[in-house]
């Protein structure tokens, strides 16, 4: 893959099936270089695969799609070029899709009614004065804000408190073309966001998820909510030192929620506590349905779907996201799908369910699973896939200094090598490289590189006690993985031992830097967007009142040794710094403070900034923000590590095309048939 194929990627969300089982819809994304957009539109989807899938929405930006419960509507997200989305509902059975919002900041997904008259979504309401609300008044002539709060801002979105997310009813026009469209009602009140709105199944109730207890500041417990559709009868249904969110009804009334089921004593006790989905009992205590210490929902996967008496739910496992039906009365789960797949979306209806699977030549194909069967139903991956420049991972798993076992993939140009490799760090600690197409490796790898990557002891996957090692002790055990993995992959001949890279984002920039300040065996390094002072890290970012403690500890001999500011007088290792201007996770002044250290010192060193992005740059920025940073990243790779696909300071368009022949393990279609298991329980 080249940097200019981003242009390629195709991603479907989560789906929504009719109530009859027999169409799936899915917004399906992509990034638009040339207009430095991202574009969205529906695709149906038939779930016998009797048709091919098209698209059935030509908007800018559509996402977030569902089915009425009668079948008749389609709600979803749509934004014009350059606004923000708004609900819509388009006809089934032909016509026209209708706007039915117009919030200034945007509307949230929205969520039928039982009897599909009526939607309800979030939506955040601005101070008056602030935000575009008053004509002529730009940002710099608001008033000033008083901040009394420790959360009060947050990456990606921006200030909090002068802009609440409250819960809305539309109720649906009785003709879509009637100009006069009722009204969106405000629901709740207060200064406390609200999020993840459900019915409740009379439909004369609303749950959400708020913080509003009087230690809601200092922690980080969520609990469910449930309030009239006329905003009366207020009243919390959970109460715990959890962690909820995604409510749901089953049809007795039944509450079910995704949580973290147990934050410790003063709720901030986060690092590697996993969410399963629970029950709410009686009296609000939450009873999981999976072992938190084994299972965690996936991230990015929906929140709490059921199915004819039972939960799905995403589950991270060694790399994978597996999909279980988990029964609501307690019996063993079901896996529906496992292998080298991660489940990024699914819904149920109609005794059908409809998953987005990614895997290593793919951002996602819809799968149809009905009858003990299962049937792959898109190929939106083909066209990437018919480049010939999407490569295969190998598995492999090394060993610790401390006997440990440490899981990871290598994934190679074609040709015999020896290739110079990068030692690639993923973010979070909590999180987990896997089986899904990750357009970095496969940039990287196509211009001429071995890309080596693992999961070392904190990351998500493997269980509560693996991610909870670097608890107060991170840069210890978990750079010991790393380094361990990246020797026993350097002992395949294909693998060049003597020119090696390491690069990563967030806490993966955090232990590159770490490693560099300890090592000098590196050719170069890229520390991106990087946690690299725990004691600045505290009053800077919109996480550090809580992170740091958790992570690093508070003992000042501690933090100074997991702290890569702390040793970077010993760098030598040419660094590139990226970061993002308006990165409030880890601010700007992190990456700034480690670039002006190495200058200082005449350590070969840049600063690479963008303007206008936040934390998630390499994942959702501007099209053309990605495509320069691909370009500058293998401009210094060009530099340090030069290859013949990548020989010289030029931009992507210099590099030397990889062959189109594939390798015979390679499959590189896109669109092969999944192996779907369905039958075995765990």
């Amino acid at each position: 893959m080249r940097p200019h194929d981003l242009d390629l990627l195709r991603t479907p969300g989560v789906p929504t099936v009719s109530p009859d089982g027999r169409i799936a819809v899915v917004a399906v994304g992509r990034p638009d270089l040339d207009a430095d957009e991202y574009r969205g539109r529906l695709w149906a989807v038939p779930t016998d695969g009797s048709a091919q899938p098209r698209p059935i929405s030509s908007g800018t930006r559509d996402a977030s799609p569902s089915f009425s419960p009668d079948g008749r509507w389609l709600a979803f997200l749509g934004a014009e070029e350059g606004g923000k989305p708004q609900v819509h509902v388009l006809p089934t059975a032909g016509g026209e899709a209708r706007r039915l919002t117009d919030h200034p900041l945007g509307a949230g997904v929205p969520v039928w009614s039982p009897d599909s008259r009526r939607l309800a979504y979030t939506a955040r309401v601005p101070e008056p004065g602030r935000y575009g609300t008053t004509e002529g008044v730009g940002p710099e002539a608001e008033a000033p804000r008083l901040i009394t709060t420790l959360q009060y801002r947050r990456d990606g979105v921006g200030f909090l408190l002068d802009r609440p997310s409250q819960v809305f009813v539309l109720d649906l026009p009785a003709d879509l073309r009637d100009d006069d469209a009722p009204e969106p009602v405000q629901v709740t009140t207060g200064d406390a966001d609200c999020t993840d709105v459900t019915w409740r199944p009379d439909g004369a109730a609303l749950a959400f998820v708020s913080a509003r207890h009087p230690r809601a500041d200092r922690d980080l417990v969520h609990d469910v909510h449930e309030i009239g559709v006329d905003g009366s009868g207020l009243r919390r249904r959970t109460g715990s030192r959890g962690d909820c969110s995604h409510p749901t009804y089953a049809p007795d009334g039944t509450l079910v929620v995704t949580a973290v089921p147990d934050l410790g004593p003063d709720g901030v006790d986060f690092v590697a506590r996993q969410a399963v989905p629970c029950r709410v009992a009686d009296d609000g205590a939450l009873q999981p349905l999976l072992d938190p210490a084994e299972h965690h929902r996936g991230d990015g996967t929906p929140g709490t779907v059921l199915a004819d008496g039972a939960v799905l739910v995403g589950v991270e496992r060694r790399g994978a996201v597996e999909l279980l039906r988990v029964p609501l009365d307690g019996g063993p789960p079901q896996v529906l799908v496992d292998g080298p797949f991660t489940v990024r979306g699914f819904a149920a209806a109609g005794g059908v369910v409809v998953a987005t699977v990614a895997h290593d030549r793919s951002a996602g194909e819809l799968v149809a699973l009905s009858g003990g069967g299962r049937r792959l139903l898109t190929g939106f991956g083909a066209e990437l896939g018919a480049t010939g420049r999407v490569r295969r991972m190998r598995e492999r798993t090394a060993t610790a200094p401390d006997g440990y076992p440490v899981h990871g993939w290598v994934t190679t140009p074609p040709g015999p090598g020896p290739h110079p490799v990068l030692l690639t760090i993923h973010g979070g600690p909590f999180a987990q490289y896997g089986w899904a197409l990750f357009d970095e490796t496969q940039v990287y790898v196509s211009a001429g590189y071995a890309v080596v990557q693992c999961n070392p002891r904190g990351s998500s996957g493997y269980g509560s006690a693996h991610g909870r090692a670097v608890r107060q002790a991170m840069g210890t055990v978990d750079a010991d993985d790393v380094l361990a993995f990246l020797d026993a992959a350097l002992e395949d001949p294909a693998l060049d031992a003597d020119r090696v890279g390491v690069m990563g984002g967030s806490y993966g920039g955090y232990l590159t830097t770490l490693l560099i300040g300890r090592t000098d065996r590196f050719a170069a390094a890229i520390s991106e967007r990087a946690f690299t002072d725990p004691v600045s890290f505290v009053g800077s970012s919109d996480i550090g009142w809580v992170f740091p403690d958790q992570y690093v500890g508070t003992d000042p001999e501690r933090v100074a040794a997991q702290s890569p500011m702390a040793a970077a007088a010993a760098i030598t290792t040419p660094t590139l710094v990226i970061h993002s201007e308006e990165d409030w996770r880890c601010p700007l002044e992190q990456g700034a403070r480690l670039y002006v250290e190495l200058k200082r010192r005449g350590v070969p060193s840049e600063l690479l900034l963008f303007p206008g992005e936040g934390h998630e740059l390499s994942r959702s920025g501007r099209p053309r923000h990605r495509l320069a940073r691909f370009e500058h990243v293998l401009r210094w790779w060009a530099r340090w590590l030069p290859t013949p696909q990548n020989p010289g300071p030029a931009t992507a368009e210099l590099v030397v095309p990889v062959p189109d022949a594939t390798s015979p393990d390679e499959e590189p279609e896109g669109a092969e048939p999944l192996s779907v298991r369905t039958t075995r329980v765990r």
